[in-house]
């Protein structure tokens, strides 16, 4: 029984590491290339190829090791490109907004 659970768990890593994998190759595909240079990022295609090969590794070879890299490849995108990414090609959550704005809308200096 206590068997079957690991077992269990093992899956749900699995499938974690699987859709983190997709979720990062999904957003480093609808990106901008010239986001990741402005950024001052690695290529398109080098994001693409790492990303695709996790993709790959999770689906096809199931060795822990690759598993492993590739999630830290898939985290690093994450973290670190993607904000990145956004920030320079406009997309931060401030759709139109203007330098004064705050939280919860426009801020008029105490008026």
């Amino acid at each position: 029984m206590l068997l079957e659970a690991f077992g269990s768990i093992l899956q749900l890593l699995y499938l974690a590491m699987l859709v983190l994998a997709v979720v990062a190759l999904v957003f480093a595909v609808t990106a901008r290339e010239d986001a990741y240079r402005a950024a001052d990022k690695q290529k398109k295609s080098f994001w693409l190829i790492i990303l695709g090969i996790t993709v790959f590794v999770n689906l096809v070879i199931p060795i822990l090791f690759l598993q492993i890299a590739g999630v830290i490849a898939s985290i690093v995108f994450m973290v670190d490109v993607r904000p990145a990414i956004k920030a320079v090609s406009g997309g931060g959550g401030r759709r139109g907004g203007s330098s004064s704005d705050g939280p919860y809308g426009p801020y008029n200096g105490g008026r």
